[in-house]
């Protein structure tokens, strides 16, 4: 189901609690924009177990989803679980100390369809929490987690992802791609923006309140024909994030737009050119360019790499490529003549080869931004004197 409804557990972490009192994590993914989105990653799927490791088992739409299409994907097993919850209910109230995990291993009886006597259904021993040690050791048996995870603990929930070495499909708002946890594992290339990215529907309880903009009710019916209203919010800032390959990941991004220095200002700190919209992104320049965060919906990394800058204590300036590991001296009015060539003429001295030189750089030099490659900070932005948004740091591929 893609219900973000995971509460957190006693922490001294006061991010966690408020976020356990706030109760803003439930969001109910539609079946469509599942679908939608899926339709795009069959090929991952064949022989696979996927866990929906954040979802109310008996009412998922995304268990509905690989249930129903288990053999068209060729499934090894689907797993469900979800936080403290065995009611039958869209939102979980989270009660029962006791969580269950469903378990569907394909059709027996021949007619396609997930019948309930085909799907087991297992009592865990804990509370169902995806960092609970019975669930990281389902984690360990899966191939896949597609899921929407609870927001205020994404960081967490990635970094559980990473660490186990699972491929993944996960919704998330694009503010994640800022968070300093989440931005570094964009730029090297070891998770990516899926295919939708935007404005996305969810259902949401009842006790969450009305909104002028971005909300809107329904009258409904359940299973026994009783009518209720059914709260919506919208939000125009939701990413797919996955580590799984996709075709649009792979498309040329179309440029068009020439570069002149009226156009295209540098950063007062840095030489890096501003570039305020992804559809202008010059087709002719090379060098560094700051583009907004949305750019990452557009990424290829065939096409584009992400850098950072970086510098050493003699004042020397270097650019670091997230796609190659590499550091190279910047060649710029920045960066002061007589100590760009002392330290050429030491590298030369030493006999340094060039594993040696990246070695000295790595060990050098220090990054000039708090997150590598990320312009997040009012004063890094600055174009005559004029603060931008949040700023990736982009060089086109020759």
């Amino acid at each position: 189901m893609g219900r973000a409804d995971i509460m957190a557990k006693k922490s001294s972490n006061s991010n966690l609690h408020q976020a356990k009192n706030a109760k803003k994590d439930e969001f109910y993914t539609q079946l469509s924009d599942i679908e939608n989105e899926l339709k795009h990653y069959k090929e991952h799927f064949k022989d696979k177990v996927v866990y929906c490791n954040c979802d109310d088992p008996r009412v998922s739409n995304f268990f509905h989803y690989f249930s129903y299409a288990f053999e068209y994907l060729g499934l090894k097993k689907l797993i469900a679980t979800c936080y403290k919850n065995q009611e039958r209910d869209l939102f979980s109230t989270n009660s029962s100390e006791q969580a269950i995990m469903l378990v569907y291993e394909g059709d027996k009886n021949g007619n396609r369809i997930p019948d309930p006597e085909e799907i087991g259904i297992v009592e865990l021993e804990g509370d169902g929490d995806f960092r609970s040690a019975e669930c990281i050791e389902i984690l360990k048996g899966a191939d896949i987690v597609v899921t929407n995870p609870p927001f205020s603990l994404f960081r967490e929930y990635v970094a559980q992802l990473i660490e186990y070495d699972k491929k993944f499909l996960i919704i998330g708002s694009q503010n994640a791609i800022t968070y300093k946890e989440i931005f570094p594992l964009i730029a090297q290339n070891k998770m990516w923006l899926g295919y939708k990215n935007g404005d996305m529907s969810f259902k949401v309880p009842d006790h969450y309140e009305a909104r002028a903009t971005r909300y809107w009710e329904t009258i409904e019916q359940d299973n026994e024909g009783n009518k209720f209203t059914q709260k919506w919010r919208s939000m125009g800032n939701i990413s797919w994030f996955t580590n799984l390959d996709h075709s649009k990941r792979h498309e040329e991004l179309i440029l068009y737009k020439t570069y002149n220095e009226d156009d295209y200002p540098k950063y007062d700190n840095y030489d890096a050119i501003n570039v305020d919209k992804v559809a202008d992104i010059p087709c002719d320049y090379y060098g560094v360019m700051g583009v907004p965060i949305t750019f990452l919906d557009k990424y290829n990394p065939q096409q584009f790499e992400i850098v950072a800058f970086r510098e050493d204590k003699d004042g020397n300036k270097y650019l670091y490529s997230h796609k190659t590991n590499l550091i190279e001296l910047i060649d710029n009015a920045f960066a002061d003549t007589i100590a760009r060539e002392r330290e050429r003429e030491r590298v030369r001295r030493c006999h340094q080869t060039n594993t040696q030189w990246q070695e000295h750089l790595q060990k050098n030099t220090y990054q000039k931004m708090a997150i590598d490659g990320l312009m997040n900070n009012p004063k890094d932005t600055q174009v005559k004197g004029k603060s931008k948004y949040a700023r990736i740091l982009i060089r086109q591929l020759q």
